[in-house]
């Protein structure tokens, strides 16, 4: 019996060898892994964070149109950027929040 399974066992070592041979020549030729998935994960992603900012956006105007109805909205402030920015026309003022700006 144990000549029987140390047979057996030589013979799933060659085999195995023998499937890792063909497959290191198999492997070149091989189609490559498509991009759709991250492309997708990407596309996905990007509009979340369009939706996200044009909801953020729409909230800070409706209250500051709770305090200030029918007056023009200011430029809101980055949210992730806390360094300096200068605006050009306008004037932007400090979150609303209560947190004091950066800048």
């Amino acid at each position: 019996m144990a000549t029987y399974l140390w047979r057996k066992y030589a013979d799933y070592l060659y085999t195995k060898w023998e499937k890792e041979i063909l497959w290191m020549m198999v492997d070149p030729y091989k189609r490559p892994k498509s991009f759709v998935p991250l492309v997708t994960i990407y596309v996905s992603a990007f509009y979340t964070g369009v939706v996200g900012a044009a909801v953020k956006e729409q909230l800070y105007k409706e209250r500051y149109w709770e305090d200030h109805p029918g007056e023009m909205v200011p430029l809101m402030r980055p949210t992730f950027y806390t360094g300096p920015w200068r605006i050009n026309r306008g004037s932007a003022l400090p979150p609303l929040d209560g947190k004091p700006s950066q800048s």
